[in-house]
This record gives C-alpha cells, sequence and structure tokens, in this order.
C-alpha cells in the first residue's frame, strides 16, 4: 500500500494530545473555580490564558514547522505541555498554576501546528481530520466519565492532559525529521487566495469564541440553572462527545458529496438553534437535548472548515492560521461567556451567541462556494490517427533502445515510415549552420521495399555519416 493512502497515526495522536486542552475546557474551569481561590470570571480568564498561549505558537510557528522540522518541533510541543499541565496540576499556587497553564497551552498549540500542516500535506486531509476528531472526542468522553470519580481536585484534568502528551510522544519517531524536499524548495512561495483564507481565519475567530464561550460556563449551566450534579454533568458531556464521534463518522461518510458550502452554512445555523437552547435549560431534559445535539453537529462542521483550509494551501499555512485564529477565539470564550453570564444571565447569553453565529456563518458559507483555481491533473482523450494507408517497416533489433516501448493497444511491433526531403546546406565548419527551416516537404516511401535494404537504412542513421548527410542532398528515413 502506498504511504500516501495509509493512516497518519503520529498526526492523529498530535492532533488529540494538542486538542484535548480544549475539550476538556468546561471540568477545567469548573474546577479552578471550586479548588482554588478564584472566582467565576478569574477561573475563565485563566481558560482564556491557556488557550491564548496555545494560538499564539500556532501563529508564531505557521511557517517555520519546515525550517525547524516536523519531529523536532512536535516533541518540544509534547514535553512543554507535559510540564507545563503537569504543574499546574501539582500546585495550589495561582501564579504556578497560572505560569503553567501558559506553558502547557504553548506546547498543546506547538503540537496542534504540526498535526495541522502534515495534514494538510496528505492526499485526503478532510478523513485524517476526521480520525483526529474521533480520537480527541472519544479520549474526551471518557476522561468526562473518569474525572468525577477521582476527587474534586482541580489538578486532575490538567494531569490527564499532561498524561495524553507524554503518551503521545513515542509516535513522534515516526514523522519525518525534516521537511520534504519539494516543500523546502517552496518555502519561499506566497500565501495563496489571501482575501479568502482572511476572511475564513478572521469569521473562524468568532465561530469559535461563540462554541466556546457556551462551553466553557457549560459545566456551571448544568450545576447552577439546571440543577444537577457533577456526575451527571459529567455523563451528559460524556454521551453528548459520543454522539459528536456519530457526528464525525457521518462526516467522514459523506466526505466531499455536499461540497463545504451546505455542510458549513445549513450546520452552523442548526448550531446556533442548539446553543440558544442549551443557554436556557432549566433541567436535565432540555440540558442533555441543546448539549448532544450541539456536540453532534460542532467537530461535523469543524472537520469541513479544517479541510477547507487545508485544501486552500498544501503547505499548511492556512490551515494553521485558520487554526490559531479558531483557538485565539477559543480562548476568549470562556473569558467572554463568563462576563455575559454574570450580567445578562444564561439565557440572554445564548441568545447573544446564537444571533452572532448566524451572522458570522454567512461569510464562511461564501468562502466555501467562491470557486478557487488551481492545478489540476486531468484527463486528455487523444483522437485515433488512421494510419493504415501508412507503409510500415519492422522495429529494430533487440539490442536498439527502442525495443521496450509500448503503447496502449500492447508492443509495438510496426512503425511507419516516411522520408523527409532536405534540401542541400552548405558544408560548413559545423554540420547543423544554417540549415533552412522551410522548404521541407515530406513524400511516402514506396511500399514495397527489400527488408534488409529497410534494416540498412536504420544502421546508418548516427554521427558516422552524419557529415555525408549534411553536405550532400538526400532522404533521412526516422
Amino acid at each position: 500500500m502506498s504511504a500516501r493512502t495509509t493512516t497518519p497515526w503520529p498526526l492523529v495522536a498530535l492532533f488529540t494530545a494538542g486538542y484535548l486542552a480544549a475539550y476538556l475546557l468546561p471540568t477545567t474551569v469548573g474546577r479552578l473555580d471550586a479548588g482554588l481561590p478564584l472566582s467565576a470570571t478569574q477561573a475563565g480568564a485563566v481558560g482564556s490564558v491557556l488557550l491564548l498561549s496555545s494560538a499564539s505558537a500556532g501563529f508564531l510557528l505557521a511557517s517555520r514547522v519546515d525550517r525547524f522540522g516536523p519531529r523536532r518541533l512536535a516533541r518540544a510541543g509534547l514535553l512543554l505541555a507535559a510540564v507545563g499541565y503537569g504543574t499546574a496540576a501539582l500546585s495550589s499556587a495561582v501564579p504556578l498554576v497560572v505560569a503553567g497553564a501558559i506553558v502547557g497551552g504553548f506546547g498543546s498549540g506547538t503540537a496542534t501546528t504540526v498535526a495541522a500542516t502534515g495534514i494538510a500535506g496528505r492526499r485526503d486531509p478532510h478523513r485524517v481530520t476526521t480520525l483526529g476528531l474521533l480520537g480527541v472526542s472519544a479520549l474526551a468522553g471518557a476522561l468526562y466519565l473518569t474525572i468525577p470519580r477521582l476527587g474534586p481536585a482541580h489538578g486532575v484534568p490538567l494531569a490527564a492532559i499532561a498524561c495524553a502528551s507524554l503518551l503521545s510522544l513515542p509516535l513522534t519517531g515516526r514523522l519525518p525529521a525534516h521537511a520534504p524536499a519539494a516543500r523546502t524548495r517552496r518555502a519561499a512561495s506566497p500565501l495563496p487566495h489571501r482575501r479568502s483564507g482572511l476572511l475564513l481565519a478572521a469569521a473562524m475567530l468568532f465561530w469559535s469564541l461563540a462554541q466556546n464561550a457556551l462551553w466553557g460556563v457549560s459545566g456551571r449551566i448544568g450545576l447552577t440553572q439546571a440543577g444537577l450534579t457533577e456526575v451527571t454533568v459529567g455523563a451528559v458531556f460524556a454521551v453528548a462527545l459520543g454522539a459528536g464521534l456519530l457526528g464525525v463518522v457521518g462526516a467522514g461518510a459523506l466526505g466531499p458529496r455536499l461540497g463545504t458550502g451546505l455542510p458549513i452554512g445549513l450546520g452552523t445555523a442548526l448550531i446556533a438553534g442548539c446553543i440558544a437552547l442549551s443557554s436556557a435549560a432549566t433541567d436535565l431534559t432540555s440540558f442533555a437535548a441543546g448539549e448532544i445535539a450541539w456536540n453532534t453537529l460542532y467537530p461535523v462542521v469543524l472537520t469541513y472548515v479544517i479541510g477547507l483550509a487545508a485544501s486552500m494551501d498544501p503547505r499548511g499555512r492556512w490551515a494553521v492560521l485558520v487554526g490559531s485564529a479558531s483557538s485565539l477565539g477559543t480562548a476568549c470564550g470562556p473569558l467572554t461567556g463568563s462576563l455575559l453570564s454574570a450580567r445578562a444571565g444564561y439565557p440572554a447569553m445564548g441568545t447573544v451567541l446564537a444571533a452572532g453565529l448566524l451572522l458570522v456563518g454567512v461569510p464562511m458559507t461564501l468562502v466555501a462556494l467562491r470557486p478557487r483555481r488551481g492545478t489540476q491533473i486531468v484527463g486528455i482523450t487523444v483522437p485515433e490517427m488512421p494510419v493504415a494507408n501508412a507503409p510500415v517497416a519492422p522495429v529494430p533489433a533487440a539490442d536498439s533502445p527502442f525495443t521496450d516501448i509500448a503503447v496502449a493497444g500492447g508492443p509495438v511491433t510496426e512503425v511507419p515510415v516516411v522520408e523527409i526531403s532536405v534540401a542541400p546546406a552548405p558544408a560548413l565548419d559545423s554540420p547543423f549552420a544554417k540549415v533552412p527551416a522551410t522548404g521541407i516537404g515530406l513524400e511516402a516511401v514506396p511500399a514495397q521495399r527489400d527488408a534488409y535494404a529497410q534494416r540498412d537504412a536504420y544502421a546508418t542513421a548516427g554521427p558516422r555519416h552524419a557529415a555525408s548527410a549534411a553536405s550532400a542532398p538526400g532522404t533521412v528515413s526516422v
């Protein structure tokens, strides 16, 4: 099987480890609020700082993955994530927790950058993105079922992210140490589709902000407004992420059949309705319905957006920049959700976010529907040329370099022979000097000719007869 068709598990592992912090954001922010001397707004600000550090890694490294090498950069990112999140998990001092979150977030962003760059270079980036989202959704769902049973400490979700980074580290040995030569030669090439890429990146920032403004406070909505326990909220989140797995599988099965405009546009509109429903939930039924429907649609639209960005630049720069813009919006989400809910309440927050999401979905859909010119390989049908009346001659002997030539119908056994009448040229120092470019005529060779004479004609072609051919008129057989 070709290497281009095998599953790139190192990229899937990097994608999973890099995105896990964002997926565990609700329980991370909720436990920082409960386990440390922080208010809800301050805990949301810590979550925003973590994701802002992750986004900054993408902006800084988007065009430098080829320079540092994917393997070295991936290992550095995973080690930073493990050290940063591990420090934040083991410390109860707020400054150390914040510093650890910043370092860990930068490591997560570095891993995500390497993964996005590698995925964009694949033949089917949508498929690899789907596998990555499947991995992170499955792992986050399992952790949402496990974390509530490990005690109320603030460091449990942070330690889980650190462990996931360490477990992904051995797979980096299968990443290339250096960028492919073809990509290195194109290192100075400008960004293609600048207008569409910038529009998509700007829209993606606000799209992710709206999503994570709700996601960052979903735990508090379930605990305070819907009156649920932490175990019940964790179970709802696990089921919601499981539904997200089904959505990602469905998106992978559909692939590009529906294009990108319809999934992005219609999916964003449906997500807006889910946000309004979930933020207004007052019981288990409405809360679970909103969260499950939202988590089913969110990764589906995200796969198409990431695939759209990857298709705009084979080097993966737009995939990284759009992903970093998404991380920046994700970073601002928890703080935005905390401020809106504190001042206007959860239902009003949901209404504002849903309206903004509908507006942002318009330019994203336009970018998805806009045709992009690119290099394509197309098949050209060549009409058959009748050669029934052309004289033919046997192919040269086995020692000729032309004996291995084959065509669609099988090996060549006979070739047409024509004579080209060349006007005499003056004998100069070079046999090729001042050869007339016009006056070349074609005439047919008599159909009946002795086979040995034909072979002699082939045998006389070569340098040893170049002088005579150039100084005397005659015919040249080809």
